[in-house]
This record gives C-alpha cells, structure tokens and sequence, in this order.
C-alpha cells in the first residue's frame, strides 16, 4: 500500500474520532428530554418538494420555506409549503405546485390549496406571513426567484395574489422576507433578502470555475463568484400599495451581498424595530433604527456582522430569542460545514458577544450544513432550547473522501439554565437522527396541547411533522395578542412575563429561520409553577398593560386596552 494511501486513510480516521467525540460531548446527563416524533404519514399531508437529484444548480438547493398561518383564524395552526421547479422543469415552461393544508383539529390535515388559490406562485423559496392590509386577517407574502407573491386573504378561505398592485413583485431572486412597522404609523413595512443574479439564459455550468469546484469535486456554481443581489425596503403607505424606499434608508446592499433570511426585533428595546440580515458567504447586516425615520448599518460595531473570530461565515438561518432570561434577545445563525453556528449574545446598548463556544453550540455544528433554526421551549422549563435543521448542498458530498455527506441529521441543544447547552440531539427520539437534506423549520403548537411542534421541509423528501411528546410536569400558558391600534395582529408587540424571580420576555415576529414562519402565539413555558404574577405587554402604540391573575395550562387573548377576553369577539367567521 502507498505511504500516501495510509496517511489518507489515517487521517480520514482522525476526522471521524474527532467527529465523534465532538457529537458526543456534553451529551444531556441526568434528564428527561421529551420526544420529538415524526407524524408525517398520519396527518393525511402528501406534499414532496420538487427536486433534481444532481442539483446542478443553485437555485435547486436553496428553497424549501415553510409557513405556519391560522388563515382562517379558527384558533388552529395550518401549513403552506413551498415548492420550486427543477432548472430543466422551468426551461420547458413546467411548473411545480406549493401546497396549503388546513388544520383539521384531529391531528389530521386537508389539501385547500386549489380552493385558496395558492398553488403556482412560482419559483418559490419561501415566506412570511402578515396583515399587510390591516383587515385583521393574516397574508402570505411568497419570495421566489423572478417575482415574488403577496397572497391577499380574502376571507372567505381564498387568497389573491395582489403583489403588483401592492408594488412588492421585486423581480429579482428574493430569499427571506420580514414585516414590521418600523416608522410606527399602524402599516407593516416589509424587508425583503435577495440573493444572487441568476439568469436562466447564462447559467454558470456545473463545475466550470474554481468557485464550482469542492473538495476536488464538481459541483454547483455559487454564490461565491456570482454576482449579488440588492436587497429591497418597502414602506407600507397604508392604502394597499408599498413604495420601494431601500436606497433612500441605506438598505439596498449596493455591494450585492448574498441576502439569506433576514429578522425583525427590538433588540435594543427601545420600542422600534432593527432588522438583521443572514448573508451568505458575505458579513451579516445590521440595521439598528434610530426611531427618527433612519436606519444605520451597525453589523461590524454591534459585533453580529461576523464570527468571534472575525470569519466571514455562509450564514442561512436565524433565530432571535432571550434565552438567558435577561430581557436582551440574542441572535442565533446557522452556518456553512468548517465553520460553526454563532450564538451572539445581547449585551445591551446594541452591543453582541459570539458565546458560541462558551456556550457549548458551536463544537459539534462544524460536520454540519445549517439551515433552518429556532428557540423554543421543548419541556416547557422556562429555558429556551435551540434545534437546527441540516443538509449538504451538494450530492456529490457523498462521493467525497469526508465524513460529512449530503443528508444530515437535527441538532438539538437544551439549555441547562446556566448560560449553557447540552447536546440533546440523540435523545429526542430517532427522527432527528435520520439523515435528511434538510431547509425550512417553523415552530407552532399544531394540536394545541401547550407543546411546540415543529415542521420542518426537506429536499428530496416528504416534511417531517415533528410531534413535541412535551414534559406533562411542567406547566405552559399561550397569548394571542389583538391590537386596536395599529395592526391587528400586533406584530412586533412585546410580552414580559414574571413568575417569582422567573421573568421571560418574548415578540411577535414576522418571518423567522430560514425562509419560513412561525406561529404568531407566544408560548411560555412555567415550569412547576402553578401562577403566574404578571404578565405585562408594550403594544406598538407604546401603550403598556399589566394583567394578573392568568390561569395557567390555558391559551388567552389579549385585545388591547380590554385584556383578556373571548376569542370571538376579534376572530371573523371565515365563509366555508
């Protein structure tokens, strides 16, 4: 045998330990973790995402958003996933269909996607959802490559698409999208990623540059020696219609970064929303609102612009939560393989901190391709847990001399309470260790058990439906928040909640991970406790309401000003 064939083989041994003394470090000791159970084949949803095996080209790799919409407003969450044709499909005028499913209260779904009209937007990535209109029901705003889709709700269980008469087709390739009233006029603006320049009639040919080259492997060009894409800002002018307003706020990316997923917060809890910006390959944008009517670009000062270590990363999805219990919202991205998902922590006065490492989530994420991400509460403990969601994108991966292939598995951190995170990855059942090729990841309490489900959307595959089995010790409380100024579905409305010394504080946020969507309700988890103290909301009119004595174990709405009150009296009765 060669010297040089032993050394490889030496060294592919090395990766693999490393591998795998990476995966099993802090592995969760001494707890119980509830289990996520894949439900797919008992839901009655028969959804595949379109797909070339080969995925030859970038635009075959990238979609796969996922959007969680209660569209008829009947307290129960529905599932629209998206769908993208092949390259081959499109060039002969194919189309692929994305599908809408409605929350049948059993655990099962239906198919109302031709009823609703929500089957061809496109070339579809993927979403967020909003009343853009302010009628008090919940749009969908589909992004897709060559113009993107606004699904007006019209009431009645059907949607139309009114993106040209709104303004906000953009036309280029869109990625992630977020809605927020960031000038605070009651109209939701919405912030939309774009990607790269792709041209069907000049496509990059598979493994012709370098930059389509891995590993020694042809592969897929992009982004990497592709030109960018400008992102886009549209101000809502509260008629229906929007006004492209990127240039004039220093929002339109004139460097042509790669906009991945971008996320609307009040991260310096100053009551106006920033909006941060996943871009591939490219440093992080971060958009902190001066609440005057300007945005400045603050990415490198605030320190989210890169890694700890001042690496750009091939960042995709995001998460935002205030997993330390402090009142601050971090900032979580997933990354490209060879690098490591981030963890920024909050500091305050617009000031973050890469505790990846300190924090025990960036060691075992290197094998692995990220994508779609969430805080959550799994067991209902009060600590916010994490869960990324992976998959290479290249096929070839499989043919290279590497332990990281194609499909991967989930990773899932608990928090332990301590400023840290325990690998719970292989405890929480076998669905997160099946290896999928993995993208968008919405998390919601699909059957209203006070457990949070998540539905995650593969490439080459079906969904998973992932069941949260929940800690029945533990105690939860969900808010549905109504707001009478401004919009109605009190989007980026803020929720402090106080048990004894316990004090967790959540938002309403429109687009979320990657190219996907969240349910609007804030969950909490309470532990053992049996009572809440306070619950305290800043509505987007500044207003602040304290209400007490909230039973537990229970879903509320809040409607502004009343406090809790009968769903029925703000939930229109949709015409069947």
């Amino acid at each position: 045998m060669k010297i040089s064939k032993i050394i490889s083989i030496i060294l592919l041994i090395c990766l693999i330990c490393t591998q795998f003394v990476l995966a099993q470090a802090d592995v969760c000791k001494d707890r119980q973790i509830p289990q996520l159970t894949d439900i797919y084949k008992q839901t009655g949803i028969n959804f595949i995402h379109t797909s070339d095996p080969e995925k030859k080209y970038i635009v075959e790799s990238m979609s796969g958003g996922v959007l969680l919409i209660d569209y008829d407003r009947d307290g129960w969450i529905d599932i629209y996933f998206t769908n993208a044709p092949t390259v081959e499909m499109f060039l002969k005028g194919e189309k692929s269909k994305s599908l809408l499913y409605h929350n049948n209260h059993d655990g099962t779904f239906s198919d109302v996607t031709d009823k609703a009209g929500v089957g061809f937007p496109g070339f579809a990535m993927g979403g967020a959802v909003a009343d853009y209109n302010n009628d008090g029901l919940p749009d969908m705003y589909v992004t897709c490559l060559g113009g993107n889709v606004l699904y007006k709700n019209n009431g009645d269980g059907t949607f139309t698409d009114v993106a040209k008469q709104a303004g906000v087709t953009d036309g280029r390739w869109s990625a992630g999208a977020t809605f927020g009233d960031y000038d605070k006029d009651g109209f939701l603006d919405l912030f939309v990623a774009n990607y790269v320049d792709f041209n069907f009639a000049d496509m990059p040919k598979f493994g012709s540059m370098p930059t389509c080259k891995f590993r020694g492997l042809d592969v897929q060009c992009g982004p990497r020696g592709l030109k960018g894409s400008g992102d886009s800002f549209f101000h809502n002018n509260g008629n229906g219609t929007f006004t492209e307003i990127s240039k004039q706020f220093g929002m339109d990316d004139p460097q042509g970064f790669y906009g991945m997923q971008p996320i609307s917060s009040d991260f310096g809890n100053t009551g106006t929303l920033d909006i941060y910006v996943a871009n591939d390959s490219t440093p992080n944008f971060f958009y902190r609102n001066d609440g005057k009517g300007k945005f400045s670009e603050e990415g490198l000062v605030s320190g989210t612009a890169v890694s700890g270590d001042g690496s750009e990363q091939g960042s995709m999805g995001v998460a935002v939560g205030d997993y330390l219990h402090t009142g601050k919202f971090a900032i979580y991205v997933t990354n490209f393989m060879d690098e490591y998902n981030t963890l920024y922590r909050n500091n305050g006065n617009y000031d973050f901190t890469d505790v990846a490492f300190e924090a025990k989530v960036a060691q075992v994420t290197r094998p692995f391709v990220g994508w779609g991400t969430g805080f959550f509460d799994l067991d209902n403990d009060t600590w916010l847990d994490l869960l990324a969601v992976n998959g290479h994108v290249y096929p070839q991966m499989d043919q290279a001399f590497s332990s990281a292939k194609y499909k991967q598995s989930k990773l899932l951190f608990i928090n332990q309470g301590n400023k840290t995170f325990c690998n719970g990855s292989t405890q929480a059942g076998s669905a997160l260790t099946e290896l999928r090729v993995s993208r968008g990841a919405a998390f919601g309490d699909l059957d209203n058990d006070g457990n949070i489900d998540v539905v995650i959307e593969d490439l080459d595959n079906s969904p998973m439906i992932l069941h949260n089995e929940g800690d029945k010790t533990n105690h939860w409380v969900t808010f549905e928040l109504a707001a009478k100024q401004g919009n109605p579905l009190a989007i980026g409305a803020r929720i402090k909640l106080t048990v004894g010394e316990v004090v967790q504080t959540e938002e309403i946020r429109s687009g979320t991970s990657y190219l996907s969507q969240s349910d609007l309700r804030i969950h909490f988890g309470l532990g053992k406790a049996t009572k809440i103290d306070s619950v305290e909301i800043r509505w987007n009119s500044g207003k602040i309401e304290t209400i007490k004595d909230v039973p537990i174990d229970k879903f509320h709405l809040i409607l502004e000003g009343e406090g809790i009150v009968p769903f029925e009296k703000i939930r229109p009765k949709i015409k069947k």
